[in-house]
């Protein structure tokens, strides 16, 4: 029977979840509803989470992959806590994530996947769709397989290419109950099978079926519509992951400062899209080589710095690990350098696909010697093409390397970026050394930043040397004597630190003085922001000091944490943030909050954490 009195319900704010097997498309279907929901004016944040096995074991809990969207008419930071809606392909995927909606959730799942054997092999002692556990929910049991099967019995398709369009079901069950259109996903058919045009109608047909099926759904008598932000500013927007933001951010970054773009990287998850994004990019003068390891990969691009390229490297923690000697071959040479860590769990090869923000240590003191450099922080998807931009900039301006940090979850998540106009980035200045200056010396600096000239090889009269063995203060000549090398040291040293007078005082959300300070670094800004935002509401005196720039830290840090009665760090590692903080001002004392379960904080336990904090006498 379908429902000719459909009313539609509208919501400021919703998060939906997919989740299934390994291979039941899952990434694919919430990019595909992400990017139905960013065309038609909403914010979005996405949060993908799946194994890091390439093929896990078949209807177990391990193998499930799923994927976070939050959709809103506000403007958002975050994919949300817990989700309104889970889509679940089979029992392990439904077991695993009922932990992560709400009580009076919807859960839609794929009926025909829940077998005797299936269901014991993801840990349930009785079959959940029939046993009550899940009354407190409201349960679409859809026939999934089957009804699949039943769309393409006329299409000549086989069994086995049929199953893997079970997805496009799901989605087009969630286009009904979420009043979409079907023009993204079908114009995603037709280029993605350009060439293979049966696979775009059998696409088509199963997600069309999957939205007539779910008008049939008798006890369907509303559905849903976030209407379009009107928060946002005019311009050009799109849905754009961590990865790919940053790749854009290293191209503006070689437009503005006029060097050629050059990347060496080798792939690792999850950074690898950045290495394939630059890659598409070759009109842009981007160039990039995937070298046969992490080793070669950094050594090629800091031969490119020496050429006079914006060099690049991408990687994470344990690729960084393998960088680390000749990351301090490019403080020797005072060469710049990007190099851009998407942190996940370790140590090791660890979690290799979830998140987390344990290499600070690693980049702030990870290197043999006396070896600083600069160190900044991404804050989100949108954010990395900007701190990519900003690293390039501090890189190429102050000839030394700087790391990048910015993670899984916002790399490989993505939110509405609104498209900058490259008139309004500013202009990047390197030190460049004009041809046959006669004062021109590899070693010798400007007084105030204490930067060298950067002198481009075949550039007329600045015949030069550099290396990794240490050198005499301006002439650049190989010397072991050690007070020189006292010298040398303190001038690498004391250059990173007035980076300082470049980068930004550090802001605050909230109030100047308070109760409490919420201190947070790097891709926790979402959760954190979320979370001070609500109880300033409740009349809570709390405020936020997300950090950017971690080496230097800003100049007003010592300021900022004088004027509140308690500081609480907030990270997704052991306390890495908070153990430089103690190193750096001692004179304060910091509690912490710290999650390493290779997930994002939720807001609710932020606020469960902070409000303990401010009942402690």
């Amino acid at each position: 029977m379908i429902n000719t009195d459909n009313k539609i319900v509208e919501k400021e704010d919703i998060v939906i979840r997919f989740a299934g097997d390994s291979g039941d498309g899952m990434q694919l279907t919430g990019t595909l509803f992400s990017e139905a929901a960013a065309l038609a004016g909403n914010e979005i944040a996405t949060f993908p989470d799946y194994p890091s096995e390439i093929r896990a074991p078949h209807n177990t809990v391990a193998g499930v992959s799923g994927f976070q969207v939050r959709v809103s008419s506000k403007i958002i930071h975050s994919s949300g806590d817990l989700a309104d809606f889970l889509v679940a392909m089979n029992p392990a995927s439904l077991k695993s994530n009922l932990r992560w909606v709400k009580p009076n959730a919807t859960i839609i799942v794929d009926a025909d996947t829940f077998e005797e054997k299936a269901i014991e092999k993801a840990g349930f002692k009785k079959n959940p769709l029939t046993d009550g556990s899940l009354s407190t929910y409201t349960l679409i049991k859809a026939p999934i397989t089957s009804l699949t099967l039943e769309a393409l019995k006329n299409m000549n398709v086989d069994p086995k290419t049929a199953n893997k369009t079970r997805n496009m079901f799901a989605l087009g069950i969630t286009y009904f109950l979420f009043n979409r259109e079907f023009k993204t996903s079908d114009d995603f058919f037709a280029k993605k099978f350009k060439k293979k045009p049966q696979l775009i109608e059998i696409n088509k047909a199963v997600m069309r079926a999957g939205f007539n099926y779910a008008v049939t759904i008798s006890f369907v008598h509303s559905t849903l519509r976030v209407p379009a932000t009107k928060d946002l500013e005019r311009g050009i927007y799109r849905n754009i992951t961590g990865n790919v933001a940053t790749a854009w951010g290293l191209l503006a970054a070689s437009e503005k400062s006029g060097r050629p773009m050059f990347l060496g990287s080798y792939p690792i998850t999850p950074a690898t899209e950045i290495l394939m994004e630059l890659a598409l990019h070759k009109s842009l003068g981007a160039r990039v080589f995937q070298a046969e390891d992490e080793i070669a990969g950094i050594c090629s691009a800091i031969g490119a710095s020496f050429a006079g390229s914006l060099a690049a490297t991408t990687t994470s923690g344990p690729g960084l690990s393998l960088k680390s000697e000749a990351l301090g071959l490019a403080v020797m040479t005072e060469l710049p350098l990007v190099v851009v860590n998407v942190q996940r769990g370790g140590p090791s090869t660890g979690l290799p696909t979830k998140s987390e923000q344990s290499d600070l240590m690693q980049a702030l003191f990870g290197r043999n010697g006396e070896c600083p450099l600069i160190i900044i922080a991404a804050s989100s998807p949108a954010d990395c093409f900007y701190s990519a931009f900003e690293a390039a900039k501090l890189s190429l301006e102050h000839m030394t390397p700087v790391v990048l940090l910015t993670d899984g979850y916002i790399g490989m998540g993505s939110e509405v970026m609104k498209i900058p106009e490259m008139k309004d980035l500013p202009k990047i200045n390197p030190p460049i050394a004009k041809p046959n200056d006669p004062d021109y010396k590899p070693y010798k600096r400007d007084e105030k930043t204490l930067v060298r000239k950067w002198a481009i090889p075949g550039t007329e009269g600045l015949r030069h040397r550099i290396g990794g063995l240490e050198k005499e203060n301006i002439t650049g000549t190989v010397t072991s004597d050690p007070l020189n090398h006292q010298i040398m040291s303190e001038l690498r040293d004391k250059k990173v630190k007035l980076v300082a007078d470049d980068i930004p005082k550090q802001e605050l959300t909230g109030e100047k003085s308070g109760d409490l300070l919420v201190v947070s670094w790097g891709g926790t800004f979402g959760s954190t922001l979320n979370a001070v935002s609500e109880m300033q509401k409740e009349g809570k005196k709390v405020s936020l000091a997300h950090f950017k720039y971690l080496n230097p830290l800003p100049k007003n840090t010592k300021e900022i944490f004088s004027n509140f009665k308690k500081i609480v760090v907030c990270e997704l590692n052991l306390g890495q943030f908070v153990q430089y903080l103690r190193m750096t001002f001692p004179e304060f004392k910091y509690s912490q909050f710290n999650k390493i379960q290779g997930l994002p904080f939720l807001t609710s336990e932020l606020k469960t954490k902070f409000k303990q904090i401010l009942e402690e006498k």
